[in-house]
Order: structure tokens, then sequence, then C-alpha cells
């Protein structure tokens, strides 16, 4: 046998370094990395921070001062006396019942949405007539129509139907708007199963609500805490149907109650925020609960 059957190879590992297999330094290692980077993108994204992040500091820090120290300090400065009577004066000025009326709304309309858009997007994904193409398209369609413009037909059908002033007069209309976007967003995702898991449940005799129940919604949890996220953010922030819609004190929401509060409480400009802050937080910690499987359902699907 001759000696160079003996010789270490190269590809094994823990062989030790030959001519032909460079050995790079931990120094040169790290330099190697350091070159991989792009600085210009590490400062725009720093930047970008302090821009986002740079208001939600003032609105914090301006609702925990006085309204005196509100025009004495530097905006920026952290208070030297913080204090909470802005957010107690908030929570006695009603803020749990629009909150309350804020939660029914929402729930209401994510539900709905839900359910609709869930049962659209199967039938569209797993039926085979024409007319379900069609109808895809049709909810295409519904992402090209701005709200502010059907405004006056939403009323006068809210007035019709005798709902005006009531709550359901913004989870319906709340629950319609969301749909397409909510139906576009479960069919991508449902073409993601494979046909073969179907068929295995056909073959054992299974119907569409069996497959639909026992299939498609375990599967297609991800697309639905996505959409619901989603879809709540949008309810919970909306103001132009409560604005239009409702006219009684108690029917209204945390973006009417704020904006009346700061009609209300112009000068104090910390308990405003406050108010802000308080209507911020349940939608905040929702998103930040769900904000992987929000990005990640977002994204299903559109890669193909």
């Amino acid at each position: 046998m001759s000696a160079l059957s003996h010789a270490p190879s190269t590809d094994a590992p823990g062989a030790p370094p030959t001519a032909t297999s460079p050995v790079r330094s931990p120094g040169r290692s790290r330099l190697w990395r350091l070159r991989r980077t792009n600085p210009l993108a590490a400062l725009g994204g720093v930047v970008w921070l302090v821009i986002v992040l740079v208001p939600v500091y003032w609105v914090v820090v301006t609702s925990l001062r006085t309204r005196e120290g509100y025009f004495d300090a530097n905006p920026l400065s952290v208070p030297l006396h913080p204090t909470l009577d802005n957010y107690r004066q908030v929570l006695d000025n009603g803020f749990g019942h629009y909150l309350l009326n804020s939660v029914l709304v929402t729930t209401g309309a994510t539900l709905i949405t839900l359910t609709v858009s869930f049962l659209a997007a199967y039938a569209i994904v797993r039926g085979t007539s024409r007319a379900l193409r069609w109808t895809f398209s049709i909810f295409l369609l519904g992402l090209a129509i701005p709200l502010q413009a059907t405004i006056i037909p939403v009323y006068y059908l809210i007035a019709k139907a005798q709902l005006y002033d009531t709550l359901l007069a913004i989870v319906l209309p709340s629950a319609a708007f969301a749909i397409p976007i909510t139906v576009i967003i479960m069919a991508n995702f449902l073409r993601d199963i494979p046909d073969e898991l179907y068929e295995s449940m056909r073959a054992e005799g299974a119907g569409h609500w069996r497959m639909l129940w026992n299939l498609a919604l375990p599967l297609s949890r991800p697309a639905l805490i996505t959409v619901t996220i989603y879809d709540a953010l949008n309810v919970w922030n909306g103001f132009l149907f409560p604005l239009i819609l409702t006219q009684s004190p108690d029917k209204r929401v945390l973006p009417l109650y704020v904006w009346s509060f700061q009609g209300e409480f112009t000068i104090n400009v910390p308990a405003i925020l406050a108010a802000v802050v308080l209507s911020t937080l349940p939608i905040l910690a929702l998103y930040a609960i769900g904000r992987r499987q929000l990005i990640s359902g977002l994204t299903a699907g559109f890669g193909k």
C-alpha cells in the first residue's frame, strides 16, 4: 500500500489543514463578517427607529406631566415629578364605557368577517364552477372601492334598516369592507394545503363540511390569526363609520371618545395624550402577541 493512501483527507472532520485548504484566522473571519454588513442599511434602520420611537416617547412622557409642567419643561425631558392624575381624569370621564363599546364592535365585526371570509375562501379554492372564479374577481374588485366613496349609500342603507345610532350600524359596514382582503389572504393560504390531504379524507367518505372543519380549519390557524389581528386593528381604529352612523354619546367608540375628549380638554394636552395611550394599549398588546403570525400570514401564497 502506497504512502499516499495514508495521507489525511481534507474532507474528513478534524483533518489538519493542507496546502489546498485555506485557513481563515479569527481576525480575518471577523473582518470578513464586517465586510458583508451594509453600513448604510444599518444607519437607515437606526434613523427610522428614532423617527418612530421619538413621537411615542413624547406621547408617553407628556402624559405623565402636569398641565403647568407641559408649558414649562423641555418636551423631551423626563418629568421631575411624574403624575398619574391625567390617567385618573380620563378614567373618570367614562373611558371604561367607550372601551367596552370598542371591544363589542371590534369583536362582532371580526367574527362576522372571519366566518364569511373563511367559508367563501374555501368555496373558491375547492370549488370547480366558473361562478366561483368570478366571485373571487368580485372580491378583488372590492379592494379598489374606497370606503369614503360609499359612505352616503351606507348611511342610506343603515337608516332604512333602522339601525342608525346603534353599535350594529358600525359592525356591519366594518365587516363588509374587511371581507375582500380577508378572503384573498385566506384563499392564498388554503391553496397551500396539498390536494392529497383532501383526497384521502374524501376516500374515507368525508364531505365538504367535515373536510372544512377537520382539515382546512386546523391547518389555517396562522392565516386566521393574521386576519384576526389585521381586521381588529382596522376596526378598532375606525373613525368614519362611528362618526357618520352614530350620534348618541353612549354609542361612541374610543376613536370618537378621544376626538370629543380633545375638544373638551383642548388646553390640557397631557390629559389628551393620556387618553391616546389608554386607547392604544389593548390593540398594541394584541399586535405584540400575534406579530409573527401577522407577517407570515400576509406573505403566504404570494411568492408563488
